[in-house]
């Protein structure tokens, strides 16, 4: 039987999960006009001109009426088609005639979008940048880099503009831009990893810091004080660079925050070969010999791969789950399980700001009407699990106080959903980050670290039974305006704003979420042994909690089940966080 969800599954990978501004998010170009996107050398705008010199390549943006610059659309690495797929990027080529800076570039294709797709291409590799006017060469202004979201099979905050940050402060620089998701960027095998590369989201992810490194000085950044920050899959992604190499920076970035640590099943290299197969039939492959498969699938043109670019059901399981592609353990960018490496101290050290939403698996979770449809549900995300898991789930999420417009076991599912996948893989890498977690990182030297929950109610959307959904501040961070946003961020909710932002913005300029902070804001103090996180309630009110043993004792279940879930190997977690109590 068909579970309904609780209003935004076949959505999320193009919105910003907030049930009642379904408008508000919309992207991808479903009933949108893309006409900003390069097709043709103008400046339609009218906005006076900007001007960089990369080397490879000399582009011209615009001066916004804030004051900011605004380079759209540049290339970072060569486009990753034909030959190139399946590999990591490499740098862009030489363009001789200067290059328009003044629309978005295509954006990677996303899966299960189907072909055409308006304002999609494989040659998707670019960056945005926003800058202060009078920045220059010498001006050395910290760097904001945002990976966006999308479990990993979209790119669901391409169009987050990042002017208003840079007009609010004038002393950041703003930088985004495109990976490959879906099958272009998470496509698994041993037949790739003998030609080619895996994760190539991740390299392309790689590719952007080496960009910004090599090119930031030009629009008036310091490339050597840059700040990575992503939201849901992005801040996932975040997590995945901490780990990269076994915790190298290569001095791409001095500190990092994850809003929304996405951790979803991250298979085995063999369990990831289905997927592999799965592809290789619907483009017709499988009948080439195994070592020409991959070239067969480079050989294929777009419309082929992307009609196959799918979220399937996980084998035995009837539906398909939320989340389909995802990086995998290639032993080389990520040698082992994220998890793991976290425990073992494989991470690079450097400070962090970890933040979720209360309810974060309000918008993914079914609108079950009793728990078999809640246990369906987990088992079509986390195909391994068995009745006596579920049984042990059930008795960490049994039937909960009933929520408006939702179904009896909606509740006990976005509670579970959200704990499993968003709050404690935070909560766990947090104690890793600080050695609080493990003996064996605790003799290392650590990086400070700060973690917030976000419990600011509007009441519209309390009202549609989804609490504080995932990635709900995502407006207060970027600015109302900038991204469709609640009324409440203009009303009883704007004190909310200067607030996170004002910590956001201390963060990126100091490496301390305090020194710049808000006038008024509390001073925030680090997680440590006791666990203490930042609260920020509805309008701007804020306390202190430690991480209660309700949710620790539930977080511990998960861990215990990592390898099950494909987050970790069996029992490791688990065991060492009961040995820690």
């Amino acid at each position: 039987m068909r579970i309904p969800r609780a209003g935004l599954r076949g959505c999320w990978p193009y919105l910003l999960p907030v049930a009642l501004f379904l408008s508000s998010i919309l992207w991808l170009g479903r009933g949108l006009d893309l006409s900003f996107f390069h097709t043709h050398d103008d400046n339609p705008s009218g906005l006076p001109l900007a001007h960089v010199d990369l080397g490879y390549a000399r582009y011209t943006g615009n001066v916004l009426p804030n004051g900011v610059k605004q380079f759209l659309g540049l290339r970072y690495a060569a486009p990753p088609i034909g030959n190139r797929r399946w590999r990591a990027p490499e740098k862009p080529y030489y363009e001789p005639r200067p290059q328009l800076a003044t629309r978005f570039g295509w954006i990677c294709y996303p899966s299960s979008a189907g072909f055409p797709f308006a304002g999609h291409s494989e040659d998707c590799l670019f960056a945005n940048v926003w800058a202060p006017d009078g920045a220059n060469s010498s001006s050395k202004l910290p760097v904001w880099v945002f990976i966006q979201g999308g479990g990993y099979s979209s790119l669901a905050n391409w169009n987050w503009n990042g002017s208003n940050i840079v007009a609010r402060q004038k002393n950041v620089i703003f930088v985004n831009f495109n990976y490959r998701v879906g099958l272009f960027g998470f496509l698994a095998s041993r037949k790739i990893r003998r030609d080619g590369h895996l994760n190539t989201g991740l390299l392309d992810q790689r590719r952007a810091l080496e960009w910004v490194k090599e090119h930031i000085a030009q629009f008036g950044g310091d490339p050597d004080h840059v700040v990575i920050h992503g939201v849901s899959a992005g801040a996932g992604s975040v997590a995945m660079q901490l780990l990269a190499y076994g915790g190298r920076t290569d001095g791409l970035f001095v500190g990092a925050i994850a809003d929304a640590t996405f951790f979803p099943p991250q298979p085995r290299l063999d369990d990831a070969e289905i997927l592999f197969e799965r592809v290789v039939q619907e483009v017709g492959c499988d009948n080439d010999d195994d070592d020409d498969q991959l070239a067969c699938l480079r050989s294929r043109d777009t419309e082929t791969l992307q009609n196959a670019n799918l979220e399937l059901p996980f084998p035995g399981r009837p539906e398909r789950p939320i989340f389909y592609w995802s990086p995998c353990v290639d032993d080389e960018f990520l040698t082992d399980y994220p998890y793991l490496m976290f425990e073992k101290g494989d991470f690079a050290r450097v400070p962090v700001m970890f933040g979720t939403s209360t309810d974060e698996g309000s918008v993914f979770a079914p609108d079950a009407s009793s728990s078999d449809d809640f246990v369906e549900f987990m088992k079509n995300q986390f195909h391994y699990l068995d009745s006596n898991e579920t049984e042990e789930m059930l008795r960490h999420y049994p039937l909960k106080a009933p929520l408006p417009q939702h179904n009896a076991w909606f509740p006990s599912a976005s509670q579970a959903y959200g704990e499993a996948i968003f709050i404690c893989p935070s909560n766990t890498v947090m104690d890793a980050l600080v050695g609080t977690g493990s003996g064996r990182t605790s003799q290392r030297a650590l990086a400070p670290a700060w973690s917030y929950r976000f419990n600011v109610i509007d009441n519209d959307v309390a009202d549609a039974g989804l609490g504080v959904p995932h990635v709900f501040d995502a407006a207060a961070i970027m600015g109302p305006g900038m991204i469709p946003t609640p009324s409440s961020y203009f009303t009883y909710n704007a004190p909310v704003v200067p607030l996170l932002s004002g910590y956001y913005h201390s963060f990126v300029r100091s490496l301390d979420p305090n020194p710049h902070r808000a006038k008024g804001a509390p001073e925030w103090p680090a997680w440590s042994s006791g666990e203490t996180r930042l609260v920020i309630e509805t309008g701007g009110k804020t306390r202190f909690e430690p991480i209660g043993d309700n949710q620790r004792d539930r977080c511990e279940f998960w861990e215990g089940l990592a390898e099950i879930t494909e987050q970790g190997r069996s029992g490791s977690l688990g065991a060492w966080s009961k040995k820690q109590k």
